[in-house]
């Protein structure tokens, strides 16, 4: 049986720094989206609740370009500091990852 001290240590998250801000943003984006599904049970006109629902995607989007730019500035930076086969592998992450965002 293995130590618990032998355990690999977790990385730093690169968003560390904006976790507060992050979490606002999250909890502001939940309110709305309980709000669009009030306006859905209350009968809102499809436009005002089509409104909305682009309101919580740019927040939504919002977060995800703080998120990347932090994993930007620390995980991959600190990676490619490292270089080899590590940087690589966060630089694919990366690229994945705005790939995604750009199809969303």
């Amino acid at each position: 049986m293995s130590d618990a001290s032998e355990a690999p240590v977790p990385a730093t998250p690169g968003y560390v720094g904006s976790k507060e801000q992050i979490v606002r943003r999250l909890r502001r984006a939940e309110g709305q989206v309980r709000g669009l599904q009030r306006m859905v049970e209350d009968d809102v006109y499809c436009i005002d609740v089509l409104t909305q629902v682009s309101a919580v995607t740019k927040a939504l989007e919002t977060v995800a370009l703080q998120l990347l730019e932090d994993h930007l500035a620390h995980c991959v930076a600190e990676a490619a500091r490292e270089g080899g086969a590590v940087a690589d592998e966060k630089v694919r992450e990366a690229s994945a990852a705005i790939a995604r965002l750009v199809r969303s």
